[in-house]
């Protein structure tokens, strides 16, 4: 988690040169070496020396992150959202899994963020990012939840090697009562999905719990195993979604069958994002376990190359007006990328030649997915719902899984216009910021929606034209 190394640990791209994955915790401590270089390395940012500014950097970061590409980053996409650089302010470090962080408040014209700089054992700099210092509204519970209603309790999914943390929580009540597991998107996401104020799969669990619905979501592989994974290049090398996401889940399912407040023949599992778009290979691969239907939020159709392309052009136009030269280039350079990850061949099986942040046996496992053709082959009921302001997955996605499964009476489909991609609410055009300075509870339609599906009280209606 602590550099950018794998498309399973990338967010939801908030100013990042490196998906480290980090939080700042720990108390401010007096400024040393380290700090001195996170200072140096912002001084050559705002002079627009960029090679100075990389000096540091460790081989990873020189090519992903180097100066042709902080050049741009600095000049122009981050000046288009939050303004010119006015100053430093006070620095403070923190630590986790053997990497040394320095945070340095930054005011810009429009923000204040802090430059989270990410140090490893060499003190070479290992990750960079620009995030807000604080969010400016803190998590609340939503409305519609009612804590009277429902308790959680601590449960430990899978075991082994790779167990994980998770919470359970079940509405109060003899039982048994329908049960949901809720599967994470891309990162390495805790249980609540947190980012910034927002934490979307604990509203979805008190929201649920309150309408007799039992909810199990649990710390994400990548969170809690990041540093093992990391540590060892053959893990790394060897890891595909399956590893990721889908062994998780099926273990969250089984657990939840077994509990004795749920009905096992009421068990459904949720993908959001990343979860949503290998829904159907989650679902084809749970069969075993009897679930009795799915959830896709968000999911996004297209293959994750192609996103990552259409991510990054959105956000170059937040600026307005033509492409820079420097953006095209970014551009063609992933693009090259993606070339290279369509000519993998079952050769490269183990290299560890990064592409586009992932290993080749990632994309390998990924070659061969026919979403609409697994989806088909899926023989329980689903619900595919999408917000009609998220720019990370769009309608154009939802209208490819009614495409491939709008002929079927057990398939819904329901748009929420004023919705973002963690389904709470806003207004005009969103630019990534919006979800980690703002604070949304997700919708009460679509907690609603889902409650519905569960319970087999959904009225059979489409908001999708």
């Amino acid at each position: 988690m602590m550099k950018n190394t794998a498309v399973l640990f990338v967010s939801f791209g908030l100013l990042t040169l490196a998906f480290s994955g980090l939080r700042a915790q720990a108390p401010a401590r007096p400024e040393d070496a380290l700090t001195a270089k996170a200072r140096a390395l912002l001084s050559a940012l705002e002079k627009g020396d960029f090679e100075a500014a990389a000096r540091d950097f460790d081989a990873t970061m020189l090519e992903v992150s180097g100066p042709d590409k902080l050049e741009p980053m600095w000049s122009e996409r981050l000046p288009a959202q939050v303004g010119k650089f006015k100053r430093q302010g006070p620095a403070r470090r923190d630590r986790l899994q053997g990497y040394e962080i320095v945070l340095v408040a930054c005011e810009f014209e429009k923000a204040k963020l802090d430059a989270r700089v990410v140090f490893d054992k060499e003190g070479k700099i290992a990750g960079l990012q620009f995030v807000p210092p604080a969010p400016p509204a803190k998590y609340g519970p939503p409305a519609y939840a009612d804590p009277a209603k429902f308790e959680e309790a601590e449960v430990t999914v899978g075991s082994g090697e790779w167990a994980l943390p998770g919470t359970l929580t079940a509405p109060k009540g003899p039982g048994p009562f329908p049960g949901l597991v809720l599967v994470h998107g891309s990162g390495p996401n805790d249980r609540d999905e947190t980012l910034g104020p927002n934490k979307p799969f604990k509203d979805l669990a008190w929201g649920l719990a309150t309408r007799g619905v039992a909810v199990l979501r649990y710390e994400k592989r990548t969170r809690v195993h990041g540093g093992k994974i990391l540590a060892d290049p053959g893990l790394e090398a060897a890891m595909t979604v399956k590893d990721e996401t889908i062994d998780d889940a099926l273990a969250a399912a089984a657990l939840l069958g077994r509990d004795k407040r749920v009905d096992p023949r009421r068990v459904f599992i949720l993908g959001h994002s990343l979860g949503g778009y290998l829904l159907p290979r989650i679902a084809l691969a749970a069969a075993p376990l009897g679930v009795a239907g799915f959830i896709g939020l968000a999911g996004p159709t297209r293959p994750i190359e192609a996103s990552i392309i259409y991510q990054i052009g959105y956000i170059h136009g937040l600026a307005g007006g033509a492409l820079t030269d420097d953006d095209r280039k970014e551009l063609e350079d992933i693009m090259a990328e993606v070339a290279r990850i369509r000519a993998l061949t079952d050769a490269d099986k183990g290299s560890t030649t990064r592409l586009l942040g992932a290993m080749p046996a990632y994309w390998l496992d990924l070659r061969g997915y026919d979403l609409a053709e697994a989806a088909r082959k899926v023989a329980k009921p689903m619900l595919f719902l999408q917000g009609g302001r998220d720019y990370q997955v769009t309608t154009e996605d939802l209208g490819n899984w009614k495409k491939a499964l709008g002929g079927r009476a057990d398939v819904e489909f329901r748009l929420y216009p004023k919705l973002n991609h963690l389904f709470f609410e806003g207004e005009g055009s969103i630019a990534p910021l919006e979800y980690v300075q703002k604070h949304g509870s997700v919708a009460l339609a679509v907690v609603e929606d889902i409650a519905a599906f569960i319970m087999g009280k959904m009225i059979p209606l489409s908001r999708f034209p």
